[in-house]
């Protein structure tokens, strides 16, 4: 068993800055791309950022400049940075991950997500 666990979200004025964070924990082997993805109300889940094992980022056009990616390999963590931020970043933001683990019978793969951490920035 894998799972993600996110933390961080809250309350911050526009123009604030936020860090979210997301450990994947279980009997993980590797860890590939891991990713930040968010859902405002009415309105389906995109993609933020992702992060590749060897370091490689990409954004979505909206936050590049004012958000960054980053990731600690030792701890299986990544980390979202989000600078500068404007009301329309308020949504629940997921963190996802593409693992390897041993599950007692063999190597798996799987591509949790994690639970979610409500950011609400204010005007």
């Amino acid at each position: 068993q894998v799972q993600l666990a996110e933390s961080g979200g809250g309350l911050v004025h526009a123009g604030g800055s936020m860090r979210l964070s997301c450990a994947a924990s279980g009997n993980i082997v590797s860890v590939n791309d891991m990713g930040w993805y968010r859902q405002a109300p009415g309105k389906q889940r995109e993609l933020v950022a992702t992060i590749t094992k060897t370091g490689n980022t990409n954004y979505t056009d909206s936050v590049k400049g004012r958000f960054t990616i980053s990731k600690d390999n030792a701890k299986n963590t990544v980390y979202l940075q989000m600078n500068s931020l404007k009301p329309e970043d308020t949504a629940v933001y997921y963190c996802n991950a593409h693992l390897t683990y041993y599950s007692g019978s063999g190597y798996r793969r799987r591509e949790p997500w994690g639970q979610g951490t409500q950011v609400t920035v204010s005007s």
